[in-house]
This record gives C-alpha cells, structure tokens and sequence, in this order.
C-alpha cells in the first residue's frame, strides 16, 4: 500500500512530518510513503530512503489561505498534487497536517465524493470512559456548517462504517447529538432527521444524545451537525484540558501532604491524559469520499504522524472505503425512498 503525504503542511512541517513518516516506516512494514514537498527543504531530513519517494512540488497552500481557490490556483502544491495522485490510483491515501478547508476541497473535488453520498463528513475517535468500548465515533467535526436531515443520515451510515472497519465495533449504537434525549427535541432539521434514522433499517440507531453525555460511553457513533460537533468538539477538549491544569494547581498548592498525594496518583493522572491526548488517538477523517483522506492536528508533531500512518493501514486493510461505496450503491433505492418521504410531508 503506498500513503502520498503532504510533506508541507503543518505548523512543524516538513520537520516534523518527516520524522513520524521515518518512524511509521520502522514500525508498518506493508507501507511505501510518497513525499510531495519542496525539495530543497525535505530531502536533507530524510535519513533512510527506504520505501520513502520524493516526488518535488513548488507551492505551498498556506494555513490562512482561502481552501477552494488555494486549491485551484496552486496546482503545484504539495497537498493539490498528493491528493491527484490518489485520484490517478498511484497512491492508495493522502495524508495531511496542513489547511484543513483545503484537504476538503481536495478531498472533495479531486479524490471526489462516493456516490450516493451528498455532503463527505469529517470524523474522528473520542475516548469513552464508561460502557463496552474505549473509542466511539463523532462526526461531523465540521466540514458542513449547516446539514439537511439527509446529511445526518447519511452520517449514521458513514460512521458506522468507520466503526466496525477501524475501530472494531460491530452493529455500533448511533445518536444524534440534540438539546435533549426525547425525540420531539430539536430544531426542524434534527426533528426531521431524528424520525430518519429511526425508521432506517441501515444502522442501529437508538436515539438523541446530549453534548454532556458524549464521553460516557452510550454511543459508539455520534452524529452531528458541523456546528453543533465543532462546538462540542472543542468545548470537550477545552474542558478536560482546563480540569487536568486545575487538578495540577490545587494538588501543587495543597503542601506537602497534597504533593504526596499527587505523586501517588501520577500514573492514574497519565492514563487519563493519554487517553485524551490527540498524538495517541490519529487523525479526523474526511468519510463519504473515494479514498482514505486523513488530516491530523496542525501542530502534530512525529508520533501523532506516525499513529495516523497506523489508523490509514487499517483503513485500507479493511476496505473501509470499498465496503462503504458497495453499501451506498446498494442501498441507493433505500435513499431515493427516504428523501422522497422527506419532500411529501413538506409538500403536504
């Protein structure tokens, strides 16, 4: 299997994605790693060229640029030039760490959407604390700021998908994220889409979640509006970083008692922040379009690289786009017939 990587983008790129693709090259045997950067500023810091290719570009899509006409207008960047190469079938995946808006562009519009599929999603793993599983699935991260019922759906689907294929999880339990557990809660859309996903036969949904629950473990794929998901995405991730620094100061200012106290608890403390640490858990995945794209954190440095090279094999391994097109396309009637039902009780 052969990954093309934006070697440019990122806060630390090419530094740093250099050295996570060294690393992922030591550690995944099975994998061949296509460089697309400029090559004066990568080729001194690769150290072994094994499975490792350069293919040299002369733009650079910066993180403040505008995506869709950075993506037109610089052919020859690295991420524009990554993300052709998958749609001519010479690599199998396309990495990045750089301007997100532009991955999905050329997510979108060069790797192209699956058919059947109407507005691709961005996804990722966020721990569970209690029930049956470690990870569960939440998307849309925010790729859409505004989705149609059908989108949400089209979510279930998705990220079922992504939960049986990557993360281990068969007939995953599926929510949509609401202002309320009760199903007449919600605006128009998440009424709408609500009644959906309940009546689909395509995934195991089993009703509305609130944004307080997320991390208790009563879902394994949790759908949301691109809103709604980055809000709740970042308002999570704030909070537990906030609690861990509060814990740290109250122990550190509690004398010597407490310090001891806190040197006791150090391991349970490092479990908890690993579990929540973005470097250990991969990359947001943009799912619903023609290949594995994967885009982890701007500021990654090389083991959170090298620990999304790992979740791109098992994407490719499981066939996880493959099983997902067959799917669509299998059920496009089922689809026809829910958007149909959507279109009479607005005309009625």
């Amino acid at each position: 299997m052969k990954i093309a990587i934006d070697a440019m983008g990122g806060d630390f790129a090419p530094l740093e994605i250099v050295k996570g693709v060294e690393l992922a090259r030591d550690r995944y045997q099975e994998i061949e790693f296509q460089l697309y950067g400029t090559a004066d500023q990568v080729k001194p810091l690769v150290k072994d060229w094994t499975r490792i290719n350069l293919v040299p570009t002369t733009e650079v899509i910066e993180m403040g640029e505008e995506p869709v006409k950075a993506m037109r207008r610089k052919k020859d960047s690295s991420m524009v030039r990554a993300a052709n190469a998958v749609k001519a079938g010479e690599a199998d995946a396309l990495f990045s760490a750089g301007n997100t808006g532009a991955l999905l562009s050329s997510a979108i519009f060069l790797v192209g959407r699956i058919k059947g599929v109407d507005r691709p999603a961005l996804a990722t793993a966020l721990p569970s604390f209690e029930g049956p599983h470690d990870q569960f699935v939440f998307m849309d991260l925010g790729a859409n700021a505004e989705n149609k019922p059908v989108h949400l759906y089209q979510y279930g689907i998705l990220g079922s998908f992504y939960a049986s294929h990557v993360l281990n999880i068969e007939n995953a339990r599926v929510r949509l994220l609401n202002n309320g557990a009760e199903e007449d809660k919600g605006d128009e859309v998440h009424k709408v889409a609500h009644q959906l996903m309940k009546n689909s036969h395509a995934f195991n949904f089993v009703g509305n979640i609130e944004a307080r629950e997320l991390l208790a473990g009563t879902a394994d794929v949790v759908v949301a509006d691109g809103f709604s998901g980055n809000a709740a995405l970042k308002a999570t991730e704030g909070t537990a970083l906030t609690m861990l620094k509060q814990i740290k100061s109250a122990i550190m200012a509690s004398g010597l008692s407490g310090k001891i106290g806190g040197a006791l608890l150090k391991p349970a403390f490092k479990t908890i922040q690993k579990k929540l640490d973005y470097n250990e858990a991969g990359g947001a995945v943009i799912l619903g379009v023609n290949a594995p794209v994967v885009k982890t954190h701007g500021s990654a440095k090389a083991n959170a690289v090298a620990n999304t090279m790992g979740q791109i094999k098992i994407m490719i391994e499981n066939n996880l786009v493959g099983d997902t097109q067959t799917f669509v396309a299998e059920h496009a009637d089922d689809l026809k017939a829910a958007k149909q039902a959507l279109q009479n009780e607005e005309n009625a």
